[in-house]
């Protein structure tokens, strides 16, 4: 017999974060099917993420099924996409099942963040628009009718502004309101076609027509999926629409100092895949984002290198062979670390254990080793083969040993051999 717990609980897609189109029929799991298990597709999904929202999913459901029944009867559907909470929101949503037909429930145990959380939801929802909207009632509910009404009328993107004709926010602080308005400005420094293509870039309320977006390999920060769904997507037409941004009913706000962090680090990667750069690695296949956080990891290992030298050389009077050995080697240790924790962050992620990061952290060290070997070889090649001068060709040893160095832990290195 079927439990609560596993009825309408919906499997979580993996693999890459990447919407498919949908087919006239298909089976959820991706494989061949019989007709009476194929799964049929309907004009809208609404994907709602949720963490530690058990007190307020039950009316946030009831509102969206009232407003939904009356316009898309039986051709919607309402997927929780929850990240394990310890409240256990999921399960609570799925007792709502039995009352609610056009609810399903999702839960994530090792993946986490909003972002993501979307786009696993966008993978297993079965509309031709889809949609997010907050669990906390800080998004009204009514204002779906106005969003799918712009999507009706040919917009491939609606959204739920606070900047336009009547929207606002409720009662934020002055603090609150100038971090939001300086992170806006900042965004438009930074990646100013996304940015000024909307007026509310930072709403988490919003509707796209899936086309826009199928097949496009999406790569989330934190907690902002609009300005990816602008900045990678199809987008033609752009729709707004003004919404009154609420003060949360129950529970505690999730904004803190690290969403405004991730907001910077989503922007910056953007930026990046889309200028010149990106381009110029999508055509060779090169992760041209990951390869510059690689090289500012190397930039920050020159430093330590620099200053522990010193500090042995200098001050504790080691001898130069001696220093340059262990400040060599610190500096390794630093790479290691930030490369593991920032660099291939998703990628270590995915090799779990102490015995696996030993693992990595010695072939860091020989690759960097052979790196080094590779680095005077080249120079010598650069200096007395081809006369350059001796600074220009040891930068230019430099930068080609970076890029294999890259390369060869990409490749041997931080590359996932096994899933669990």
């Amino acid at each position: 017999m079927i439990s609560i717990q596993q009825k309408h609980q919906l499997p979580v897609p993996s693999g890459l974060l990447q919407v498919s189109r949908l087919p006239q029929s298909f089976s959820m799991d991706g494989s061949a099917a019989s007709t009476s298990s194929l799964v049929f597709p309907i004009y809208f999904s609404l994907i709602i993420p949720t963490f530690n929202e058990r007190d307020s999913i039950e009316k946030m459901v009831a509102q969206l099924s009232q407003i939904l029944d009356e316009v898309l009867p039986n051709d919607y559907e309402l997927l929780i996409v929850d990240d394990n909470s310890p409240d256990r929101t999921w399960e609570y949503a799925q007792h709502l099942t039995d009352q609610y037909p056009n609810l399903q429930v999702m839960r994530r145990q090792q993946e986490r963040g909003l972002s993501t959380a979307v786009i696993r939801g966008w993978q297993a929802a079965r509309g031709e628009v889809v949609g997010v909207i907050d669990a906390d009632l800080q998004h009204p509910p009514e204002v779906l009718l106005k969003l799918l009404e712009k999507i009706d009328r040919g917009a491939d993107l609606a959204v739920a502004s606070r900047h336009v004709e009547g929207g606002g926010v409720s009662s934020w602080s002055a603090t609150r309101r100038i971090l939001s308005r300086g992170a806006q400005l900042l965004g438009l420094m930074i990646l100013p076609r996304v940015l000024s293509s909307v007026s509310d870039p930072m709403s988490g309320y919003f509707l796209v027509k899936r086309q826009a977006i199928a097949e496009i390999p999406l790569n989330p920060v934190g907690y902002k999926i609009l300005l990816e769904v602008i900045g990678r997507g199809n987008i033609r037409q752009i729709a707004e629409v003004g919404y009154v941004f609420q003060e949360r009913e129950v529970g505690e706000s999730k904004v803190t100092w690290r969403q405004y962090k991730d907001y910077l680090h989503h922007l910056v990667r953007l930026r990046v895949d889309s200028g010149r750069l990106g381009h110029w690695g999508k055509q060779i296949n090169f992760p041209v984002g990951r390869f510059i956080r690689f090289a500012f990891v190397g930039l920050s290992g020159l430093l330590v290198d620099m200053a522990l030298l010193y500090f042995f050389y200098a001050i504790l009077s080691f001898g130069l062979t001696r220093s340059a050995i262990f400040a060599g080697e610190l500096a390794i240790v630093n790479n290691f670390l930030w490369n593991d924790r920032w660099t291939f962050k998703d990628l270590a992620q995915k090799q779990f254990g102490r015995q696996q990061t030993l693992k990595r952290f010695l072939k860091f060290n020989i690759i960097c080793l052979m790196g080094l070997i590779l680095k005077i070889l080249l120079l010598n090649l650069l200096f007395n083969g081809f006369h350059l001068n001796a600074y220009l060709a040891n930068f230019l040893a430099i930068a080609i040993v970076t890029v294999w160095n890259f390369w060869i832990n990409l490749k041997l290195n931080w590359r996932v051999t096994q899933v669990n």
